[in-house]
């Protein structure tokens, strides 16, 4: 039985200033939720989403808001091993609340996997890889440093495969800053951009046709999320990988995209689906549709990160990797074990459940009073 559930909020600073398009990152909150459950068993999920509600719809306050008022009275007294009719049940009385949902069901996975002892990706169909690539972001917007910081990622064989923000600056701009990096590291790394929706469909094209000359292997959400035929038009004109992002809240978004043939690559988040089992459900409408997987991330902790590498590591097919690197931008640690990359890849935890295990002492210092 589902006794409790707890929300925490936690600020923590990253490494360096993180800059988007919508936002740029000093700090980032992490949203937590603990579920008890009557047999002792604890699971733990995450909602963690960036820039406040300048990406979204869901701020952290909202998230512990809704949760604490709403999704846990409906939830309390259910029978914890029975996670589908638990989902259901929040699903057909809460609208939207995608990220909440996500880290709901991702803390029932978690407490069942536990009470069963085996790892959440065995519920979900279980493992096809035990490590993941993982792609790093370099998103100082000054060129030399992101060189230097690419260069010393690759020296460390921890990242090569880089992803860089821009759409703050005119096209042109930001794509010599692109092709400058790229030419640095040559062969020995992907280079892909990440537009967060910045570029209008004329910018797109410019930007675009140079990006692709210059060697770069991916271009994410170029236009706004909902302009379907932009990216269609795009994916038809370019040989290099248009991804979707943004415009992808889950199964639904998924079928429409591949209906309209507006993407060659769906990056795959847990809480922008609306939880791990949605998730899957983007995978198999990109599978049947032809399109590629990517492991998207929002820049969650040691939780979000272990619950989107259970997923991806079922996938069938993960032709371009993922970019689970948000433990590392930030500079505390709330896992008693940080999750292991080495070798250019982050291992799969393979304990019970998530697999990891939160430090609640040092919860309890760095919680949001």
């Amino acid at each position: 039985m589902i006794q409790y559930i707890e929300t925490f909020l936690v600020d923590v600073p990253t490494i360096r200033p993180h800059k988007l398009s919508v936002a740029t990152m000093h700090t980032q909150t992490l949203v937590l939720v603990r579920v008890r459950c009557a047999d002792g068993i604890e699971g733990w999920g995450e909602a963690t989403t960036i820039g406040g509600l300048a990406y979204g719809e869901e701020s952290p306050e909202s998230i512990k808001t809704n949760i604490d008022t709403y999704f846990a009275p409906l939830l309390l007294g259910m029978e914890a091993s029975q996670v589908a009719r638990a989902m259901a049940k929040i699903r057909k009385a809460i609208q939207g609340n995608r990220f909440a949902k996500c880290a709901i069901e991702t803390a029932l996975l978690d407490a069942q996997a536990r009470r069963l002892g085996v790892p959440l990706s065995e519920l979900l169909g279980g493992r096809v890889r035990d490590e993941l690539p993982v792609a790093w972001t370099l998103a100082s917007g000054d060129t030399a440093k992101d060189i230097a910081e690419a260069e010393q990622m690759l020296e460390l064989r921890r990242h090569r495969i880089f992803k860089l923000k821009i759409g703050l600056r005119d096209v042109m701009d930001d794509v010599a800053h692109v092709l400058e990096i790229k030419r640095a590291l040559g062969q020995r790394a992907s280079v892909r951009v990440d537009v967060n929706q910045a570029w209008s469909e004329m910018d797109a094209v410019r930007g675009i046709a140079a990006l692709e000359a210059g060697g770069v292997d991916l271009i994410e959400q170029p236009v706004k999320a909902g302009n379907h035929g932009a990216m269609a038009r795009l994916k038809q004109r370019f040989d290099v990988a248009i991804m979707a992002d943004e415009a992808l809240h889950g199964p639904d978004d998924a079928l429409a995209l591949a209906r309209a043939d507006a993407a060659d690559v769906y990056a795959v988040k847990i809480t922008q689906s609306g939880g791990l089992l949605p998730a899957l459900e983007v995978a198999t409408v990109a599978r049947l549709a032809g399109v590629g997987l990517y492991g998207g991330t929002m820049l969650e902790g040691g939780i979000g990160t272990a619950a989107t590498a259970h997923v991806c590591s079922t996938f069938a097919e993960l032709a371009w990797g993922t970019e689970l690197f948000g433990p590392l931008l930030l500079t505390q640690e709330l896992l008693r074990e940080p999750l292991v990359y080495r070798d250019f890849m982050l291992q799969v935890p393979s304990g019970r459940g998530l697999g990891v295990e939160i430090d609640t002492d040092k919860l309890q210092v760095m919680r949001r009073k």
